[in-house]
């Protein structure tokens, strides 16, 4: 084989392998908000518009309600759901191209006493290809189970007592063979890491406690630098060795009056980790940091803050130079991600209060409101909307992406729209 044909070769080698890395990623979302977080997916080929949940390329009823997003690896998607007495806990599995349901695990549970907004399955299940790991809110504990793909328990964990006044919310992630789950309660706080496989407890670290957080962490990677778990709380923001759970950095949150709470989940963006925070009554306060290197971070790396039109539930995206963001009041903006500054805001009419996070696919932000409105918008620094959409009922959980399809769940029913549906639906899907 002479040189241009073995250059010609590896190129072709480097090119399969490049595609046939991006299928993969494109068929995976497996945790909350998708891979490490970040609510973004590289499918660029899904409807912008569609006319309601008949539209569908299938629409499978779940047992009871719940708030839990789906999550997927290859053809499997995962979701927990609950009965609406409170007294059943469920893990389903399903076809990702058909809505079959492959399997369905059941739990007790008992009633107690939550948001309005919440459920009994709030929590979002995480997947490495092996196993799904779901974090279960009886009513009184929280129980960490993994089951194998085709639905045998592997293992259980009890993590003991929960308290909230705002019921249960936190989802798992994995990370290098541990299972973590940031444990954010009123008046008591702790981070642990379970071993994948095994269930065995590896680390657990006492955290400062302050008021039930719901933030998702995230693996912070930035040159010269080991992995770093972001945790984002009422406290602040941290960092802890994942290895370890031993804290690394923490940049301690200073409120103008009473103390907020993290429902949203930290993103990282331009060398910047982005937080926001809220509560009920209408106070916002965001802020964007330099990450530290060790102990207690200086004042001087609050690079912006904003209080007073970022979400406080909706997690924001980043993309480019800028970040996006749909608010809980239905208000649609972009900010540089650089100095926090408004490039534009414009009112999603017809959508009302949104709770589900926006998620991006290629260049397109889809965002679904809590009265079951999907709008589709431009992730570029001028408004755009593209097309919008619809389910038909109550949407509080963040849509999934995989594979060229969307993913929303509903309180009753789990979607699926893509391109790939039957002749009659073509017509209607753009």
């Amino acid at each position: 084989m002479d040189i241009r044909s073995q250059r010609c070769q590896l190129v072709y080698l480097a090119v399969s392998a490049l595609l046939a890395s991006t299928l993969v990623q494109a068929a995976h979302w497996p945790r909350f908000r998708g891979p490490n977080g970040q609510g973004i997916a590289p499918d660029a080929n899904l409807p912008i518009r569609w006319q309601g949940p008949d539209d569908a390329a299938w629409k499978v009823a779940l047992p009871g309600e719940g708030n839990s997003s789906p999550v997927i690896w290859d053809t499997y998607l995962f979701v927990q759901s609950s009965s609406t007495d409170g007294q059943q806990r469920y893990l389903l599995c399903l076809r990702t191209e058909t809505g079959q349901v492959l399997w369905q695990r059941q739990w007790k549970g008992q009633a107690a006493p939550k948001h309005r907004k919440n459920t009994f399955a709030s929590n979002t299940p995480a997947t490495d290809g092996e196993r799904v790991y779901a974090l279960l809110w009886t009513g009184e504990h929280y129980v960490l189970v993994a089951c194998d793909f085709t639905g045998k328990t592997v293992w259980e964990q009890n993590l003991g007592t929960y308290t909230s006044q705002h019921g249960a919310g936190h989802s798992p992630i994995v990370y290098d063979g541990k299972v973590i789950v940031a444990n954010d309660q009123d008046g008591t706080s702790i981070i642990v890491a379970h071993d994948a496989r095994t269930g065995k407890l590896l680390w657990q670290t006492q955290r400062q406690p302050f008021r039930a957080c719901y933030s998702t962490p995230f693996i912070l990677e930035r040159p010269q630098h080991a992995p770093e778990l972001i945790v984002a709380s009422t406290a602040g923001i941290t960092a802890y060795d994942p290895a370890t759970g031993k804290e690394i950095w923490h940049w301690e949150w200073r409120f103008d009056g009473m103390p907020l709470r993290t429902v949203a989940s930290p993103i990282y963006a331009n060398g910047l980790i982005v937080a926001t925070s809220g509560d009920g009554g209408g106070a916002r306060h965001a802020v964007a940091i330099r990450p530290g290197e060790r102990g207690r971070v200086p004042e001087s790396h609050l690079v912006w803050e904003n209080k007073r039109f970022l979400p406080y539930v909706p997690t924001i995206l980043a993309h480019g130079e800028h970040l996006y963001f749909v608010n809980d009041s239905g208000i649609a903006g972009c900010v540089r991600a650089a100095t926090g500054e408004r490039v534009w805001m414009e009112r999603l009419e017809g959508g009302g209060s949104f709770s589900a996070s926006p998620v991006l696919a290629g260049e397109r932000i889809y965002a679904v409101s809590e009265e079951g409105e999907v709008f589709v918008l431009a992730a570029t620094p001028q408004f755009q909307l593209l097309g919008r959409g619809s389910v038909g009922e109550q949407v509080f959980a963040t849509p999934a992406i995989a594979d060229g399809r969307i993913f929303i769940r509903g309180r009753k029913h789990l979607f699926c729209f893509s391109k790939r549906t039957s002749t009659q639906r073509d017509t209607r899907l753009d």
